[in-house]
């Protein structure tokens, strides 16, 4: 017999919000063929901006010497990264957890005989855990956020993109960053973070508490999450999560745009996949998170990194594991140079040494 256990989210708190529509100004990252019409190419452009980034025609991408994907260590640390991954997990301790389930999270305890071959289902002594979640509607076109690491209000953000387990594309507002603070200034009128606009709706609003109960109210149930509907507790906890990692993925470094988007599987509540998080942000290199899986009557726009959110509960826990023969976050493939690899320190070493402007 089955056991189960679901976590069910609190009464709605929902308050009138006041929205704003999008400005005018029009911002696009596109994919572009080459003249060999195999190779598509980035290209970010804003409009009456006098902004504009795209890849280094020059620039070349390939991995370091001698560079050798590492074999995965499930729940494995590398000795020299140890505090890192460390200080990374202190926000799990202060948001209990928030950011780590997908909304109607439900866990089941059954005989190993009963989950088929081929399925995602995590080892529990003679039983397997089997994970289900209900999700809310899911946008159209990707939610886009603007936002940066070391920021406690962007945090709660980030929690509930991936408690909502939806589409959003992120632009990493690094301090320094060239190209998207000053595009956050001429949109909404001044550089405050998050900035979040939906371009399915027309809405574009600032403060996170807005933005947390629009979210929920269009993509969810309408109901906020506890750890997320606490005001100025929330905002203190979520401070106090960062403090391990204080300054990381708030500082711009140089980088180089790749011709093809990077694809990172990860979600919120990962110390590993927060340290791999810091450096793409770090190198202001936006990147998508999707709640589905494109096809052909819905093609899915390049952008710079592709992130998949998978939060325990998500349905694409299953395509990674039927993809890459085991599940573990993150894991990049990097359709530049073919490197596919596990291992959150690696791939740190790996971007930077890839992107980064030496």
């Amino acid at each position: 017999m089955a056991t189960a256990l679901n976590l069910s989210p609190p009464i709605s708190l929902l308050r009138p919000l006041s929205f704003r529509k999008i400005p005018k100004i029009t911002t696009t990252i596109r994919a572009s063929t080459s003249s060999s019409e195999t190779s598509p190419s980035l290209t970010t452009s804003t409009k009456d901006q006098g902004l504009s980034s795209s890849p280094s025609s020059s620039a070349t991408f390939a991995p370091p010497p001698d560079f050798k994907p590492p074999v995965p260590q499930r729940f494995g640390v590398r000795p020299d990264k140890r505090w890192e991954v460390f200080t990374a997990s202190l926000g799990l301790i202060f948001r209990l957890g928030t950011g780590v389930f997908v909304s109607g999270y439900s866990v089941s305890f059954v005989p190993k005989n009963e989950i088929p071959p081929g399925q995602y289902a995590l080892d529990a002594g003679d039983s397997k855990a089997k994970e289900t979640s209900k999700l809310g509607p899911r946008p159209e076109k990707p939610i886009e956020i603007y936002e940066f690491e070391g920021c406690p209000f962007c945090r709660k953000v980030r929690e509930i993109i991936a408690v909502l387990d939806i589409d959003v594309l992120f632009y990493p507002c690094p301090k320094n960053g060239p190209n998207f603070r000053p595009k956050v200034a001429q949109m909404g009128g001044k550089q405050q973070f998050p900035y979040m606009v939906d371009p399915n709706t027309g809405v574009a609003m600032y403060e996170s508490d807005d933005i947390i109960k629009y979210l929920v109210g269009k993509y969810g149930d309408g109901n906020v999450p506890l750890m997320l509907s606490l005001g100025l507790l929330t905002t203190l906890t979520a401070g106090l999560a960062m403090i391990g990692r204080m300054g990381k993925g708030s500082s711009y470094i140089p980088s180089k745009l790749p011709p093809k988007p990077l694809e990172i599987w990860a979600y919120e509540g990962s110390p590993f996949c927060k340290l791999v998080r810091e450096v793409l942000v770090e190198l202001e290199l936006p990147h998508l998170l999707r709640s589905f899986i494109y096809t052909e009557s819905r093609p899915m726009h390049f952008h710079t990194v592709s992130p998949f959110s998978c939060a325990r509960g998500s349905p694409k826990r299953q395509i990674l594991y039927e993809k890459a023969g085991h599940f573990q976050v993150p894991y990049l493939e990097d359709p530049n140079t073919g490197v596919q690899m596990f291992e959150s320190a690696e791939i740190v070493e790996y971007i930077k040494a890839t992107y980064a402007v030496q």
